[in-house]
This record gives C-alpha cells, sequence and structure tokens, in this order.
C-alpha cells in the first residue's frame, strides 16, 4: 500500500506555507461555527505568485482534520501538483470556476448549511428584513441549481461567479469569494447569518417588520463602501485566530 508524504514547511515558498496555514485556519473556523457538512463542502485559496493553482481540502478529511500540510494543491485543469490525490471532482468544478471568471479572487468558500440551504430554496430568497443581510444585499446573485459538479456546472458557476462575491445557489447552498481570505469569510459569515435570521423569523409565523425604504436605502449605500475596503475581515480574523490558539488547535502542522 503506497503511503502519502505530506509537504513540508521547507518544500515551498513562504507565502504558500503562510496562505496554508491560513486556509487551514479557516477550514477550523467554519468547523467553529458548525458551518459544515461532513467531510463534503470545500474552501480554497489560490497560492500566491502561482494564479493558476489553488488549494483544497483532500476528500475525505473532517474540517477539524484539515492542516495546512493536508491541502491538495492543484492546476485549473485537474491536475494534483505533489504526492496528494484525494479532492472532490464537484469541489474541483466550483472553485475552478470561481477563479477562472475571477482573476482578483484569491479565496473561494462553499457551504451546505441548513440555514442557507433552506433560504436557497425559497422563492423570493434573501428578504431585507435585518442590518447583517443589508451589509451585503448589493453583493447577492442568485444561481439555479444544475446538479451535481459537472464541466457544464463549472460554466455556469462561471458566469454567476462574475457578477457577485456572494451566491446564493438555489436548492445547494451558499457561495462567497474575496481577494483575501478574511474578505471571504467576512461575507460568508454574514450570509449566513442573514439566512439564520430570515429562518428564525419565517419559523415564527409572524408578519415580517421591513426598515422603511430610505433606511434601507441609506444601510445599503454605508456598507457597500465598508465591503469595498483592502482591510475587509482582518479585524475579526485576528480574533479568531487568537480563539484557535486558545483552543490548541494544531492546523498549522
Amino acid at each position: 500500500m503506497s503511503v502519502t508524504t505530506l509537504p513540508t514547511k521547507n518544500e515551498m515558498s513562504e507565502a504558500e506555507w503562510q496562505t496554508r496555514c491560513d486556509l487551514a485556519a479557516l477550514y477550523r473556523i467554519v468547523h467553529h461555527y458548525k458551518m459544515t457538512d461532513l467531510i463534503y463542502t470545500h474552501l480554497s485559496a489560490r497560492v500566491p505568485g502561482e494564479p493558476n493553482t489553488f488549494l483544497l481540502n483532500r476528500y475525505g478529511d473532517m474540517f477539524d482534520e484539515v492542516t495546512a500540510s493536508s491541502l491538495v494543491k492543484m492546476d485549473m485543469d485537474g491536475n494534483v501538483i505533489g504526492d496528494q490525490s484525494r479532492f472532490n471532482l464537484a469541489g474541483f468544478n466550483i472553485h475552478s470556476g470561481a477563479y477562472k471568471a475571477r482573476p482578483e479572487i484569491n479565496c473561494v468558500m462553499h457551504t451546505h448549511t441548513r440555514a442557507g440551504v433552506a433560504v436557497a430554496a425559497t422563492e423570493r430568497g434573501l428578504l431585507p428584513i435585518s442590518q447583517h443581510v443589508m451589509l451585503i444585499w448589493n453583493d447577492i446573485s442568485y444561481y439555479e441549481y444544475g446538479g451535481p459538479g459537472s464541466i457544464e456546472e463549472a460554466n455556469a458557476m462561471s458566469e454567476a461567479c462574475g457578477k457577485t462575491d456572494c451566491v446564493v445557489m438555489r436548492n445547494h447552498g451558499l457561495l462567497t469569494m474575496g481577494k483575501t481570505i478574511p474578505a471571504a469569510w467576512f461575507r460568508m459569515y454574514y450570509l449566513e447569518l442573514s439566512c439564520q435570521i430570515q429562518a428564525t423569523a419565517q419559523a415564527m409565523n409572524e408578519p415580517l417588520h421591513y426598515a422603511p425604504q430610505e433606511v434601507e436605502k441609506l444601510s445599503i449605500e454605508h456598507y457597500t463602501d465598508r465591503l469595498q475596503a483592502a482591510s475587509l475581515g482582518e479585524l475579526e480574523w485576528e480574533s479568531l485566530l487568537r480563539m484557535l490558539d486558545r483552543q490548541g488547535a494544531d492546523y498549522r502542522a
């Protein structure tokens, strides 16, 4: 039986290793916030200085098992670089499609949360009923589910990803992107929380209260500027890394 040799810090650039550590941390953070679906769904990051390659989780690993060295390095054609071999084909199609559509994007997140799929299954989708959703309101698009990942699905996904940084995948889940890992996480956190708030509000079987249109408009305009900041999510990200360190997480291994 062949034994897979995991890459080490000394075998790659400092920038790639740091990206591996940050992406592994992202997996642990998503696990902490209970946004996982067993071994399914996936988060990725483009390798610095190598625009045609990205890192993805090894298929079969739970999110709280992912480490910097366990991540699979791939190119946009689906070729694995190194000794790793297991990866989720549907995940590759989604992530490669996003990277091809958006050369400036360096991180992609995809989840199948209960609240996310529930809202994705409603005809109207997200509603402007909380300040959380207003924060990302102008950055959300919708994508019609076309079945399990395929090349055709990847091409269609590319088109959807070219419009916004947050995508509600009908009957499927959520997807966010960012120029940085913290930015992609920031968007996913608020997209997921918006879905949770809406699912809870609708379950109360009471009429929904919408903010006055002028307040909604001002809020959306204010938050739209914030989303364009180069430092989006960085302050929150540093606090989350401190949380992982307090927990003794071994994601840097």
